[in-house]
């Protein structure tokens, strides 16, 4: 049985995360952590997510209960998720992150430290979109240069960072496969008289709209046709479940930093 800790449980992710590990065999939750001046400290885990009382009561420091579990589970904001990977590391504990939003700098801070233990990091954790990395890596092979490429993506109104990490891990394999600098090419969004589009051009479009859980569209669009490839989240349980199976895929590797195309084997 794997022992997990959720950070940032009390949010969208980690109040799933808990609900699916109910039903879920192999794993169990033995510790939860929020920021310290969030009101759901000290109260237990199961009041603050919609469920029975379970005797775990929400800590306010990972440092609390770091020594229960031995695989740390977090989505929550870049600034503690960096914390919590430097504690984790210290203390050899595997980690699973979703956090997107991270900085360059923020990155190359977490492409440092996660190879002294081990860690998932993926900005979505969804089967269906890792599926989607893969396909789109290979179609925009097959096609190369002759066909625009454009993504669009879309959240709900709360979503503080934009455009999502998936879109620019969509945008990031598939400028790889055509050879292509992402910095240099990628347009967010357009305005005004922007003349022709430059043949390298990868456009990645942002809405944020409602309760959007999160959409994705990749189209391929050239002279006589078009393709797309459309991932549509109805729940964020995909998410969690996602979630799930890399915590306990990672506890038995070796230290490294993975993503979900490892965990599912689709590399």
């Amino acid at each position: 049985m794997v022992k997990a800790i959720v950070s940032g449980v009390a949010g969208r992710m980690g109040s799933r995360i808990v609900h699916l590990m109910e039903t879920v065999p192999g794993i169990e939750l033995v510790a939860a952590v929020e920021q310290p001046d969030h009101p759901a400290v000290e109260l237990d885990v199961g009041e603050v997510v919609g469920l029975p009382r379970k005797g775990i009561p929400v800590r306010g420091a990972l440092e609390e209960v770091l020594d229960q579990g031995e695989v740390i589970i977090e989505f929550t904001h870049p600034e503690p998720t960096l914390a919590h990977l430097k504690l984790a590391a210290e203390a050899g504990k595997a980690m699973v992150i979703g956090t997107t939003g991270l900085s360059p700098q923020q990155l190359a801070e977490l492409k440092w430290v996660a190879p002294r233990t081990r860690v998932v990091f993926a900005p979505n954790m969804s089967v269906g979109v890792n599926l989607m990395f893969k396909v789109c890596q290979m179609m925009a092979g097959v096609l190369g240069g002759d066909y625009d490429v454009e993504i669009v993506e879309a959240h709900h109104r709360l979503k503080k960072d934009a455009p999502s990490g998936t879109a620019l891990k969509l945008a990031q394999v598939i400028a790889q496969a055509l050879g292509r600098d992402l910095d240099r090419v990628a347009v967010y969004g357009r305005k005004g008289l922007i003349g022709e589009r430059p043949a390298e051009e990868i456009g990645i479009m942002t809405v944020r709209a409602g309760d959007i859980v999160g959409e994705h569209t990749v189209i391929f669009c050239g002279l006589g046709e078009r393709l797309e490839v459309i991932h549509r989240a109805h729940s964020r349980d995909n998410f969690a479940r996602g979630a799930l199976t890399a915590a306990q895929w990672i506890v038995h590797q070796e230290p490294g930093l993975y993503d979900m195309q490892d965990v599912l084997g689709l590399k």
